[in-house]
């Protein structure tokens, strides 16, 4: 062991705060600033949308399926509560779709990354996506990129690989990509090696620490060896697996030793470059709208702008009729408007108590009915979580990270963090790995790629990686 400068290898969170305050901090926007254009030559979102279809086509087919053949009280997707396909389920899939067993497989993987279709222990339903796919570009763009941020998931390394190279290799591949984006036509794999190996021998550099005392000079007895850079033999396997694996998604083609970004793969990139939400606006006339409409409508306001929209479209329907209609947006997929709709139903007051009591038991709504109703009663915002359970409020931080990660940008869901009740990132995502959540692949994906610090990522990746194979 060479001696270093201690650190704290437990990746502490910073301090914690309410997690009461956590669904407010998505209205909190900065200052709108002009859309940056995508580069000369991006289709059309409609056009992408469409080639993003096309890709996911047999994932959604199986999704379809799923939709009819599974769920409560039809059969079983799995037989050990994980989310990989029991063996009865997938023969069944493969009989009926006219597929062989490993593609059905493939496709369900994939549709769980894609957000098509969600498990809840031995059942599955069709995600928020899945509900929108014929209609809402933005929900199958997404469902897209949340794909392509997991491409070492859908396409795991082949066996006997290293996995700190493996997971060097993942944490330099978003340079690997952006170069690619830049150039805008095909690059020379030799080229792309060189660009991964000077990104992944940068990752061990930083990783080293000045050690104590004096420093030998190199090949005196007892020094240090300089650290080892990264090489042909170790990194051009990994690179060709990970062109191949983001080849597999749709990110990219390679052939005759040269790779390029496709026009999905590219704007994908740009979108992650430019850091902007590919969510829909806030529509015009939200009190004509159905509550899931308006709610949608109101994800980009900020909280008095939405709170005047919210009492403006409670105010055109009978009370009753209106607290059940955000009840039912409140029990859909999408967790964004799960956090809006109590948001509204604040805003409705004492009329609402009876029906919000009335969802307490169900598992999806029960942490905001229990804030809601702790409000109610006169708690204080910032002290209403005290209310939770450690596994509700951890099932709480996923439900809002996976809004986060659908319509927010990504500081905004590295600043989630802050939220988080565990006093370190081990211990969340023991817990979060304990508690079920059905987007908790997704959520995990999406943090590890949008956190700056490589250490918390890659434990953040592997967590994602152990809950997507059941692993421990």
């Amino acid at each position: 062991m060479t001696s270093r400068i201690p650190r704290d290898s437990r990746l502490r969170l910073v301090r914690p705060r309410p997690l009461a305050a956590a669904p407010q901090a998505m209205n909190q926007r900065r200052p709108r600033r002009p859309a940056p254009r995508p580069p000369e030559g991006t289709p059309a979102r409609p056009e992408l949308a469409g080639m993003a279809r096309s890709g996911l086509a047999d994932a959604a087919r199986v999704a379809r399926w799923a939709d009819s053949a599974l769920g409560p009280g039809r059969g079983s997707a799995t037989a050990d509560g994980k989310a990989t396909l029991s063996d009865a389920t997938a023969d069944h899939a493969a009989r009926e779709l006219g597929l062989p067993v490993a593609k059905v497989r493939a496709d369900w993987d994939t549709a769980r990354l894609a957000g098509l279709v969600e498990v809840h222990g031995d059942t599955a339903r069709p995600g928020w996506r899945l509900r929108a796919w014929n209609r809402d570009d933005s929900a199958v763009l997404r469902g897209w990129v949340a794909l392509f941020d997991a491409w070492s998931l859908a396409h795991p390394e082949p066996a006997g690989q290293e996995p700190g190279a493996v997971a060097e290799v993942v944490s330099a591949m978003p340079q690997v990509l952006s170069f690619l984006q830049l150039s805008a036509g095909p690059v020379p794999v030799a080229q792309l090696l060189d660009l991964l190996e000077q990104r992944v021998t940068e990752l061990r550099t930083e990783r080293c620490e000045v050690p104590y005392g004096p420093r030998l000079e190199p090949g005196t007895p007892g020094a240090e060896p300089d650290p080892a850079p990264a090489t042909d033999t170790a990194l051009a396997p990994l690179l060709d697996w990970a062109l191949h694996a983001l080849a597999g998604v749709g990110a990219l083609t390679c052939g005759d030793g040269q790779a390029t970004l496709t026009p999905l793969g590219s704007w994908a990139v740009w979108v992650k470059l430019e850091q902007i939400c590919v969510a829909a606006q806030s529509p015009a006339g939200n009190i004509e709208q159905s509550a899931e409409g308006m709610l949608r409508g109101c994800g980009r306001l900020r909280p008095n702008a939405a709170r005047a929209e919210y009492r403006a479209w409670l105010a055109a329907r009978p009370v009753g009729s209106a607290v059940a209609e955000l009840l039912g947006a409140a029990r859909g997929e999408d967790a964004l408007l799960r956090g809006l709709a109590f948001e509204a139903l604040r805003v409705v007051g004492a009329p609402a108590e009876p029906d919000v009591r009335g969802v307490v038991d169900e598992p999806t709504l029960r942490p905001y009915a229990l804030l809601w109703l702790a409000e109610h009663d006169g708690a204080d915002p910032e002290d209403a979580h005290e209310v939770l359970t450690r596994p509700e409020a951890t099932w709480l931080w996923v439900d809002t990270a996976a809004a986060v990660a659908d319509h927010g940008e990504a500081p905004l869901l590295v600043r989630h963090l802050e939220s988080a009740v565990q006093a370190t990132v081990p211990a969340l995502l023991d817990e979060v790995r304990a508690v079920g959540h059905p987007r908790t692949v997704q959520v995990l994906v999406a943090l590890a790629a949008a956190h700056p610090d490589p250490a918390l990522a890659k434990a953040v990746r592997r967590a994602a990686f152990q809950v997507h194979t059941g692993g421990s």
